[in-house]
């Protein structure tokens, strides 16, 4: 980790006094989190993260030991999100209103607490991949604000940093909402989603590194490395047994295997 990208982030923190983090349980916001701790002390500090059923179980309890390791108690906030049309309609707006609506409800909690501003854990390389939610960050902003991305860290420096300080997902694969797993079009359920919660919990038996099961309707379609082809096909039976089980008819591997964003490949722009 670069000693002058360090301190160029922490130099962006220490005027905010006090700050609300938003935890995801991904890296990017863990290694933020610790951020905030190094540059204001655990006492300014807030970590928060949005619960709804559009994150996974594992999210939730990444999110926990991350917080706990940093010294700073974790509040979990009921995101409701399925109880917005906007949301539940499912179109290549979704991330937007999804985003929108819950760091208002951040920005509202941190507010009645006292804290300045909600920390985001958006990074330099993000402006890359179509992201509809980051335009919700600007619209909140100076409330909501991204200092990794402010500062240029790329997803190599955070991941640098989360190992060099000891944080346990250091090496974790990245990932996004389970929303984003569903076809565009396809209306957000709970069925829906807890059906590739529990596709992905059964591949992760068998298969390392990135991986998705992209929600077609009654089609699995599993993103997986080509470097893991054969360990699928050893176990293909298996799997495919188990993704039947979570709720779907017919089950495909994607030969391309995984890429970032693949459902935004049948957006007319793509």
């Amino acid at each position: 980790m670069e000693k002058e990208k360090e301190a160029r982030l922490f130099a962006l923190l220490r005027p905010y006094g006090s700050v609300a983090v938003a935890l995801s349980g991904g890296v990017d916001s863990a290694v933020l989190l610790m951020a905030a701790v190094r540059a204001l002390g655990a006492a300014k500090v807030a970590a928060v993260t949005a619960v709804s059923e559009l994150l996974a179980d594992a999210e939730r309890a990444d999110a926990k030991r991350c917080a706990e390791l940093a010294g700073v108690p974790l509040t979990l906030l009921p995101a409701d999100d399925l109880g917005s049309p906007d949301v539940v309609r499912n179109d290549e707006r979704r991330c937007y209103y999804c985003k929108k609506r819950r760091f208002e409800m951040l920005v509202l909690w941190a507010k009645e607490r006292g804290f300045p501003c909600v920390l985001d854990g958006t990074n330099a390389d993000d402006a890359d991949d179509y992201r509809p939610g980051l335009a919700a960050m600007e619209e909140l902003a100076p409330f909501v604000v991204s200092p990794l991305a402010k500062a240029q860290w790329t997803k190599r420096d955070i991941r640098e940093a989360a190992k060099a300080w000891g944080i346990p997902v250091w090496s974790k694969p990245s990932a996004a909402c389970l929303a984003s797993r569903i076809e565009y079009g396809v209306a957000l359920t709970k069925e829906r989603l807890q059906a590739v919660e529990t596709a992905e919990n059964t591949l992760r038996r068998f298969i390392c590194g990135q991986l998705r099961v992209r929600h077609h309707g009654k089609l699995a379609r599993i993103e997986i490395e080509p470097r893991e082809f054969d360990v699928f096909l050893q176990h293909r039976a298996e799997i495919e047994a188990a993704v039947r089980a979570a709720g779907f008819n017919y089950v495909t591997l994607d030969l391309r295997g995984y890429r970032m964003g693949s459902q935004n490949e049948s957006l007319a722009f793509s």
